[in-house]
């Protein structure tokens, strides 16, 4: 890889109590990469991001952005660092308006002609939520709740998105549609990790990947290599 890593997790161990979650992990984003992370469901993928987002310590090992550890770091100074998350599950806030909820995710800014600024290219990259600017998040379709939760994380002004399962519980169209967007979003110039249980699609549009088995990385290399392993085909393409 010849980018520098803008995100870089170094032999990381994260516990939830007593459960040893992620052992010993270590994995690079470079700048202006789409990196994805995949692998069945309780193989520590969210884990992952939530240690990096600083929702969770890691007891051992370090996370870097850009060189600098924010291992130990409050999460909400990792948000104003630029390392922005769109969760497992949208958690958009169901009262408060489409703009509103945009907003929040500016909570730590006070440029407000900037916001204004990325509020536009929020409404350029999701027209639908133009449209339901004034509508509260609750009353949103699946699909229009994960535009905002995206939306959301970049009016943050992202140095790294993480997206967690942006395609869950959606129908084929609209997984389609938002693979399209964060192939938008990453030509940009955001840097992208991406967490993502429909392997077929996340492979489709990463640079690179990891496989993750049970807390540990079993397997990286560059996208259209991992698509073609025999062992990824079986256990996550479905082919047999």
């Amino acid at each position: 890889m010849t980018n520098a890593p803008v995100l870089e997790l170094k032999n990381v161990h994260t516990y939830y109590g007593n459960i040893h979650a992620l052992k010993g992990v270590s994995l690079t984003v470079g700048k202006g990469e789409v990196v994805t992370l995949i692998g069945s469901n309780g193989a520590g993928k969210s884990t992952t991001l939530r240690t990096i987002s600083g929702l969770l310590k890691p007891r051992q090992g370090e996370v870097l952005l850009e060189g600098e550890r924010i291992d130990q770091v409050p999460a909400h100074k990792i948000v104003e660092r630029g390392v922005l998350q769109s969760p497992e599950g949208r958690r958009i806030f169901p009262r408060l308006t489409v703009k509103d909820n945009l907003l929040m995710g500016a909570f730590t800014r006070s440029d407000k002609a900037e916001i204004e600024q990325d509020l536009e290219r929020v409404y350029g990259l999701f027209p639908r939520l133009k449209e339901r600017v004034a509508q509260r998040g609750g009353t949103l379709s699946g699909g229009e709740q994960q535009m905002l939760a995206i939306g959301r994380a970049m009016m943050g002004r992202p140095r790294v998105l993480l997206l967690d399962e942006p395609s869950m519980g959606l129908a084929p169209v609209l997984v389609e549609q938002i693979f399209n967007i964060i192939r938008e979003i990453n030509s940009q110039g955001i840097t992208i990790l991406l967490v993502e249980q429909n392997a077929l699609m996340a492979l489709g549009v990463a640079n690179r990947g990891y496989v993750l088995q049970t807390g540990q990385i079993v397997l990286s290399d560059d996208a259209k290599a991992l698509a073609a392993n025999e062992m990824v085909q079986k256990a996550y393409l479905g082919i047999e």
